[in-house]
């Protein structure tokens, strides 16, 4: 029964490293595309910096950058907490097996002063025949074989035991060392961060000090987020005002034919049957609903829309590359914020672009000398900025994955970074919660 639960023991302490050590690997594979991320950041700031202007471009890269440190540091502490549940295990394990191979050895002990005490075959015989009959010389003799065989798999399960603890002991040490690495790494991200975090400042500070150059940046930026959201809008009103159209057509056709069915039941009926009074008013088409509701109104919509919010957090990146700036307000100076209505991803020139889903293509729209594509998804629309070129064009169905366009340049920047935005109806929503 010992040996059985020891048994039972390793096994759990199997198990619960196996899957400590899936969520190890899920970790490290992570860190070490933060580590590619970061590399590539690197590579593009040194070309941006090589202009010798400054430029917001600059402060978005380092913030993604100082992003991406921060979120290696947490994969870090996650790290350093599996591995210092390891070591407590490993540590409970080496103690248990230790304990386990000192209670053997004593027992072992004990059987081979028994076994020497009757090695001779005389005090055997004696032992059998002192039996008060033949059943007891019979199990007397089954239990000298028994204790014999049991001495020699004692003496194997001891030496099982001695390399079994020998592991254990040899994975701690790794563990410990691998704990050890991983707070140097950490300490070192930390200054390192620190260090990002003061050029950032510095920069930035910079940037204020060049007031007119700061300003015609902001503008631009401004310029590009308001006539982008403009055309998102004036082509969303125009889709909401066609399905409205479509709406009160389905709801007037639906009258016409109950009104029909009505007249064509009464010219049936028999003649004592009660006629309508006259001047009976005829039930009105019901309103168009209006907003986002009424783009999820025909079946083929509700099914679609109903379908991508299904894929919520499942949905792959429209591009290839490293997020820069993501969703929300950022604020450059005290008195000027602007908002992000999707995420920046940071890719190659002429990288292709991809539909998330499968859609219709609303519209295809130029926004300051580059393409932008509106997708829609029932209620849902996707917006894909920033782009050098398209090959779709407005009312084409498209499937998920599809390449819809390839990502511009912007020379005066030296970075090529496309924009991705989710709309539901008239309302801007964050990306970073579908992307996967």
């Amino acid at each position: 029964m010992q040996r059985f639960s020891l048994i039972i023991f390793l096994i759990l302490i199997l198990n619960f490293q196996t899957s400590y050590g899936q969520s190890s690997s899920e970790l490290k594979k992570r860190k070490d595309a933060i580590n590619r991320e970061i590399e590539s950041l690197k590579k593009t700031r040194s070309n941006v910096d090589k202009n010798k202007k400054l430029s917001l471009t600059q402060i978005n890269l380092l913030n993604a950058q100082i992003k991406l440190r921060e979120e290696k540091i947490g994969t870090i502490n996650s790290e350093i907490k599996i591995l210092n549940n390891k070591i407590s295990t490993n540590s409970s394990e080496v103690e248990s097996l230790q304990s386990d191979l000192s209670r053997l050895k004593k027992e072992y002990a004990k059987m081979v002063l028994f076994a020497f005490r009757n090695q001779g075959s005389y005090n055997k015989l004696m032992f059998i025949f002192a039996a008060e009959n033949f059943n007891q010389a019979y199990m007397r003799l089954k239990y000298i074989q028994q204790v014999g065989r049991f001495r020699k798999s004692q003496a194997k399960y001891i030496v099982t035991t001695q390399v079994t603890l020998k592991k254990q002991i040899s994975l701690l040490d790794q563990n410990k060392k691998n704990k050890s690495d991983l707070l140097s790494d950490q300490l070192t991200e930390k200054e390192t961060l620190g260090k990002d975090k003061d050029q950032q400042s510095k920069i930035l500070s910079n940037l204020t000090k060049q007031e007119r150059t700061l300003q015609q940046q902001l503008a631009k930026k401004q310029t590009e987020a308001s006539s982008l959201s403009n055309a998102i809008q004036t082509a969303i009103r125009k889709e909401i005002l066609a399905e409205q159209r479509k709406a009160a057509e389905r709801t007037r056709l639906a009258e016409k034919a109950r009104l029909a069915k009505l007249a064509a039941a009464k010219a049936n009926a028999k003649p004592t049957a009660k006629s309508p009074a006259p001047g009976t008013a005829i039930k009105p088409a019901a309103k168009a609903t209006s907003g986002s509701s009424v783009l999820a109104s025909s079946p083929e919509d509700a099914k679609l829309s109903s379908s991508f919010m299904g894929n919520r957090g499942r949905l792959q990146k429209p591009a290839q590359g490293i997020i820069t700036q993501g969703f929300g307000s950022y604020k450059y100076k005290s008195n000027v914020t602007l908002f992000n209505s999707g995420i920046n991803i940071k890719t190659a020139a002429g990288a292709p672009v991809y539909a998330v889903f499968e859609g219709q293509v609303s519209q295809v729209f130029m926004v300051l000398n580059n393409y932008a594509v509106m997708i829609r998804h029932g209620e849902y629309f996707t917006i894909y900025s920033k782009l050098k070129s398209v090959n779709v064009s407005a009312g084409q169905k498209v499937s998920t994955r599809q390449t819809i366009g390839t990502v511009a340049n912007d020379p005066a920047e030296g970075i090529s970074e496309m924009q991705f935005q989710i709309w539901k109806g008239r309302n801007p929503i964050d990306p970073s919660g579908w992307v996967r």
